[in-house]
């Protein structure tokens, strides 16, 4: 029986972030709209919002590993909880200007992801750690996951309707600095969650090569890129969704926050009982089978119904079922990135698959925006339902997607290269053949479809 206190940490600090994270996914929007009355200021909050995660997922791979997953971590939910704290803050004390409010949530983006980051790549160390599974420490990652934003969303839309969105996004910040004290307390003693020593010293140099072999190896698979592209659309659209288009909706035609909750909260219980579902009996089936299915289900439909109707149970019908088909889809990827990169690669391919898929996250919430005020409400809901559509008939139409129930062989391993020939060679490539990639899956900040 294996050390189990570091694996349940992380997850319980994840499950704690995650649900904070709920609660500014529906409070900041909801705060702006309230200030501003403005769906185009709403658009732009949330560009500021994203735009810095994919340029810290960009370059921030070979970061983690240098200055370790543990402190990583650490530091990033204490930067989140100073960020978002500060909102309410100053805008109690009657200061808070708009630019402020751009900066403070670009701050948290960016803080967020190499924390999310840290922690995911971390799940494979402490399975082992734990004495389980892979499939099963991934399923119960990602089902804790969902859990998380399920209650994060109910009680976002039940708290703003009681105590007013500044009040929630107080409670948020408390949310990512109970998660610092867990990651700080509970994961001690895994050496994979500690620095790395690294194959050359610190410089410009040898961090530009340790970031050219996560690209290389994200490159190298053909796989790999169908889904970076596949979630890079349906993460923008969902930012739209959820920063501009349901909370406008919402207000308009569902009667307020509290409908937001409900919705939310229903697509997170679909969600963790799809991830449920999978791991008890949908990893019997064929993978490419079952993704397919459930990825053209798991978004659009709620884009369509949202635009024809203006009652909330269609919507909820469609949340649920929605949610449902698209918690399958991150237990499949989450192993499928597991199985694939190696360790010593982990943190740096999983940072260019979160740049890569929530590459169009920014422009997603500020083109919800600009729609919402340029063609109306209805029109926007069915433009951005399009994209989402077009965008999940991606493994039917391309044949790099046959390969997703391809098992690689065990990698090679590789010795490390002393400085003097690293800098002559060029970076490592994976082999030819790997049939497969990864994507790591986050909520909004990780790279996989669903909220």
């Amino acid at each position: 029986m294996g050390n189990r206190t570091p694996l349940a940490a992380t997850l319980a600090a994840n499950s704690i972030s995650t649900a904070g994270t709920s609660l500014t996914l529906i409070g900041v929007p909801w705060f702006v709209l309230e200030t501003t009355g403005s769906a185009g200021r709403a658009g732009v909050v949330a560009f500021c919002a994203t735009l810095p995660i994919v340029v810290a997922a960009l370059i921030g791979g070979p970061v983690i590993d240098r200055f370790g997953r543990r402190r990583t971590a650490v530091v990033s939910d204490a930067v989140c909880a100073a960020a978002i704290a500060a909102i309410p803050l100053l805008h109690f004390a009657g200061v808070l200007d708009f630019w402020m409010l751009c900066a403070l949530m670009a701050l948290n983006g960016f803080a967020h992801t190499p924390g999310n980051t840290a922690r995911y790549v971390l799940i494979p160390d402490l399975a082992e750690h734990a004495g389980t599974t892979l499939p099963r420490a991934a399923s119960l990652f990602d089902a804790v996951s969902r859990g998380a934003r399920m209650v994060g969303a109910a009680l976002a839309g039940v708290l703003i309707a009681f105590i007013g969105a500044e009040t929630v996004l107080l409670l948020d910040a408390a949310t990512f600095g109970l998660s610092a004290l867990l990651i700080a307390a509970g994961v001690r003693g895994v050496p994979a969650a500690e620095p790395r020593k690294a194959e050359a010293p610190v410089s410009l140099r040898a961090y530009g090569t340790e970031l050219r072999e996560g690209y290389a190896h994200l490159l190298g698979n053909r796989l790999l890129l169908a889904v970076v592209v596949m979630v890079m659309f349906m993460n923008g659209t969902d930012q739209g969704w959820y920063a501009v288009l349901l909370p406008v909706h919402a207000e308009a035609e569902l009667g307020g926050a509290t409908h937001i909750g409900l919705l939310t909260a229903l697509f997170g219980a679909g969600g963790l009982t799809g991830a449920l579902l999978y791991g008890a009996v949908g990893h019997r089936f064929p993978r490419r089978a079952v993704f397919t299915v459930c990825v053209i289900l798991c978004g659009a439909p709620r884009f369509l119904v949202a635009a024809v109707t203006g009652t909330t149970l269609p919507l909820a019908v469609t949340m649920l079922l929605g949610g449902i088909a698209g918690g399958v889809l991150n237990p499949i990827l989450t192993t499928v990135v597991y199985e694939r990169v190696p360790d010593r690669l982990r943190s740096r391919v999983s940072g260019a698959l979160t740049a890569g898929c929530e590459f169009a996250m920014p422009v997603g919430g500020l083109a919800a925006g600009l729609l919402v005020e340029g063609a109306g409400a209805t029109g926007a809901l069915l433009a951005m339902g399009g994209v989402y559509f077009l965008a999940t008939l991606s493994p039917l139409v391309f044949p790099s997607w046959r390969t997703l129930d391809d098992v690689p062989g065990p990698e090679p391993v590789q010795k490390p290269v002393p400085q003097a020939e690293a800098r002559a060679e060029a970076p490592p490539q994976p082999p030819a053949e790997t049939p497969a990639g990864q994507v790591s899956s986050s909520a909004p900040s990780r790279p996989t479809p669903g909220p």
